[in-house]
């Protein structure tokens, strides 16, 4: 049976680039890899096909033979699982990992790793949001223990290499395919990938050499922050392994409704109710604010849900320059309970008005239907 074209094989043009030979031999050799395609004699065929093309197509001088004189110039070339220049063990790295393991050499299982990181939600004030606050605040997190500081071992006794690693917490296994033989690499599982072994372990920890520890920290809230504001200290959190650094502490902050005020952006609103003779003569009026309270003259004829406006009385930005508004809106309140003296000065006003309480008005539906019947 003739050979099928290697650029065909690997779906390609003749001017394909490294990376894009890279790319479609890392594609296909994951998609009919033996392990994905257990008991598929054409996935098999196909994989061993993917594999012989980008040995060839990977490598300049048999790629320049394969142009020049195709198969028979590279017979006897190809069908190998080599590590060369054309970077195949970095991609057969990738595939492999998608099984759990790695290729030898690899020393990321014991490399020093950062410790994980705190998520804390925080509760504040609306107030508080505004204006800024420091906190106190408690939590718990991981840290090497404080007897035998972080080591695992019982203070004065030692810490042996594993035998079955020889201390590298990891160790080879050789897997076997119909295409030869793949050593790839799995942590140790007589050192649970440490690389030691611990003759005693720590009384305190149990040999993990950690430890949870209640902690304070105090935190300073800038002012503006808003629900949703996340405020990030650094090395606070979980502590790392092998030596590697302490996570990061964020605090989520989630402010508390308020009683009065709501926010948009760095500006405030409220609704303040005024009386009916309030709103109909004028008045010097009282505003609350989130500081001093502020006097305002409500003019006379002032109609329900008017707003005011008080430029630099809302939140601070919490970047440190400018300041939201303030904005009021009046909500008239129409007496409900009259005594008949009071009954009788609204008549009154009534009649000095020139309008006739008693007159029938019509509503808007009487007025829309007078303007169909004419």
């Amino acid at each position: 049976m003739s050979k099928r074209d290697y650029y065909e094989v690997l779906n390609i043009n003749k001017d394909a680039t490294e990376q894009d030979i890279k790319r479609a031999f890392r594609q296909l050799a994951k998609k009919y890899h033996p392990d994905l395609n257990p008991d598929n004699k054409e996935a098999e065929q196909k994989f061993k096909e993917v594999n012989e093309a980008y040995e060839i197509l990977s490598d300049p001088d048999k790629k320049v033979r394969y142009d020049r004189f195709g198969h028979e110039g590279v017979n006897g070339q190809a069908g190998g699982f080599s590590q060369g220049s054309g970077g195949f063990g970095d991609i057969f790295e990738d595939i492999f990992d998608m099984f759990g393991g790695g290729f030898s050499g690899s020393s990321r299982k014991n490399a020093p790793r950062k410790g994980p990181d705190i998520k804390y939600r925080l509760d504040i004030e609306f107030e508080e949001a505004a204006f800024g606050v420091d906190k106190e605040v408690e939590y718990t997190r991981t840290e090497d223990c404080s007897k035998c500081s972080g080591t695992g071992a019982e203070p004065g006794t030692n810490k042996s290499r594993c035998p079955k690693c020889n201390g590298a917490g990891e160790v080879k296994y050789a897997q076997s395919t119909p295409f030869g033989q793949f050593v790839r690499v799995g942590a140790c599982e007589n050192c649970n990938g440490s690389g030691e072994i611990i003759d005693k372990p720590c009384s305190k920890c149990n040999g993990s050499g950690k430890e949870r520890k209640a902690k304070k920290i105090s935190i300073k809230i800038p002012a503006g922050v808003d629900t949703g504001s996340v405020i990030p200290l650094r090395g606070e959190g979980e502590a790392g392994e092998k030596g590697g650094p302490y996570g990061d502490l964020y605090f989520y902050i989630n402010v508390k409704p308020h009683k009065v005020f709501k926010r948009e952006g760095n500006d405030i609103f409220c609704d303040i109710p005024i009386s009916f003779v309030q709103a109909t003569l004028g008045a010097e009026i009282e505003f609350p604010s989130l500081e001093d309270s502020i006097k305002h003259i409500v003019p006379e004829g002032t109609q329900t849900d008017t707003v005011f406006k008080f430029k630099g009385k809302g939140i601070p930005n919490v970047r440190g320059y400018g300041r939201g508004d303030q904005y009021v809106k009046v909500v008239v309140q129409v007496p409900t309970k009259l005594d008949d003296k009071q009954k009788e000065i609204l008549k009154q006003f009534a009649v000095e008005s020139g309008e006739n309480i008693y007159e029938h008005k019509k509503g808007f539906f009487d007025k829309v239907k007078d303007a169909f019947t004419g």
